[in-house]
């Protein structure tokens, strides 16, 4: 999916200038325990499925779209697996962001995995122990949504703070 309006509309306004963004993991496994992940058409790297909170949607709505945007897959989200912050971004163009990176911990449903945007190059369930090098916010998005008791995780302030 390209770059949702509302942002090229705030582009438009003030050019590269940071911009401060609510973003979505969506980390989806099956009846399997497999995780299903996507590979970039950008980089080249394997991550969760991922997107912008468009305005006054929730954040487990951004999941459910994302993920089908991606991968064609029908996913309910089960919880808040953590909240934390992304550095910042600077993209080809010379845009700057960064965002809120909520991870939604999300159970397949129903679908066929497959490509289903121009944004991702392959889509495939993956084995826990047998995941490819993700970025590192996505293997914690992963770690944080497979916590056996469901708590929401942030990053904690750092001292003297």
């Amino acid at each position: 999916m390209p770059t949702p309006d509302f942002i090229v509309t705030l582009r438009d306004m003030i050019g590269v200038h940071p911009l401060w963004l609510p973003g979505v993991k969506a980390v989806v496994t099956d009846d399997g325990g497999r995780l299903l992940l996507v590979r970039r058409a950008d980089n080249g790297r394997w991550t969760v499925p991922a997107g912008i909170v468009e305005p006054g949607e929730e954040p487990a709505e951004t999941a459910v779209r994302e993920v089908l945007e991606e991968t064609g897959v029908h996913v309910t989200p089960t919880h808040v697996a953590g909240i934390g912050t992304t550095a910042p971004v600077v993209y080809p163009n010379g845009d700057h962001a960064q965002y809120l990176d909520v991870v939604m911990a999300c159970t397949y449903v129903s679908g066929d995995a497959r490509v289903n945007d121009d944004e991702n190059l392959e889509v495939a369930w993956f084995d826990g122990d047998s995941l490819p090098d993700l970025p590192p916010l996505h293997r914690r998005a992963i770690e944080w949504a497979g916590d056996p008791e469901r708590r929401a995780h942030f990053v904690p302030p750092a001292p003297g703070v």
